[in-house]
């Protein structure tokens, strides 16, 4: 038996994105940009790194040793930020996927995966299923296997009512994935499916993942109903479940007092739902470690 922490979050366009530092003079610039270049540091600047060293104090106070990530840009830049601002993750999986804007689900992880596939491709009528993917690792953790799906569903943008039936297709693919892996009844196995689901409850497009009688939505049924959120929508100033981790019914069995944690740390000072103490940088909008929070659980398996 290993215990172990599991985590997951949305770090908000974690993207590598460079500006022009602003103390070169005009004729630096303009001969750069005349000759091409390289990138090189003593002319650029990355920005957000307010933001992005906020992101990793939000991780690393999750403790997880493995992390589900939505919304980073591809491999080199959770590479560079695990080794600029994290220094504690040894390995890191990221496969480019289908969403438009280069948002894509990745993992840090203490522990190396013995197995890596991506579901982007999957297809329903000739459309692809997943917005981004559902990138599933396994990992052998002294002779016994998990399995983590990580997921980015289909945003509400356009009409939470509209977009439904793209969620619900989602909620379906993944629950065939885990039967194709582990047979019509994998409730006996060592899984766990976590990401950003983009709705919360009651939600149809979430139904057939929630209700499955082999998952337990662990933030729902082990937290007070006001302590389940992890998202603060700044527009409405909302908040709301977007973020889970669910365990399979083996693992929720074997761990009946576990409870997640949500790390809220890093949500924006104008997010008042939240009284507790915040980092030192966090702004009233900007910065913040994202507009989501991480969601973590420690169990034994």
């Amino acid at each position: 038996m290993k215990t172990l922490t599991v985590a997951t979050f949305n770090c908000e366009n974690l993207f590598t994105r460079f500006l022009f530092n602003k103390k070169l003079k005009q004729s630096t610039i303009d001969n750069a940009v005349k000759n091409g270049f390289m990138l090189d540091k003593k002319l650029f600047e990355r920005i957000k790194d307010k933001e992005r060293d906020l992101t990793a104090k939000a991780i690393k106070d999750t403790s997880a040793d493995i992390i589900g990530l939505q919304e980073v840009e591809n491999l080199d830049t959770l590479k560079s930020f695990q080794s600029d601002f994290l220094h504690m993750y040894p390995y890191q999986y990221l496969i480019d996927g289908n969403d438009p804007r280069l948002i894509d689900v990745g993992v840090l992880s203490k522990i190396e995966t013995k197995h890596l596939v991506t579901h982007q491709f999957d297809k329903a009528d000739s459309q692809r299923i997943f917005s981004r993917d559902c990138l599933e690792l396994e990992f052998d953790l002294e002779g016994t296997s998990l399995t983590i799906f990580v997921n980015h569903f289909k945003s509400m943008l356009g009409g939470r009512d509209q977009t439904m039936p793209r969620r619900k297709a989602q909620s379906e693919r993944v629950l065939q994935i885990v039967k194709d892996k582990f047979g019509s009844n994998p409730g006996n196995e060592n899984f766990i499916i976590l990401g950003d689901l983009n709705d919360y409850l009651p939600s149809s497009g979430l139904q057939p993942l929630i209700d499955s009688p082999w998952l337990e939505n662990v933030v729902q049924t082990r937290l007070p109903k006001g302590d389940q959120w992890t998202h603060w929508y700044d527009k409405d100033d909302s908040v709301a479940q977007l973020d889970y981790i669910l365990l399979s019914e083996r693992i929720a069995k074997g761990n009946p007092i576990a409870k997640p944690i949500i790390v809220r740390k890093g949500v924006a000072k104008n997010a008042n739902q939240y009284t507790g103490p915040r980092y030192a940088g966090v702004g009233a909008i900007r910065p913040a470690a994202s507009d989501h929070c991480p969601v973590a659980i420690t169990v034994d398996i």
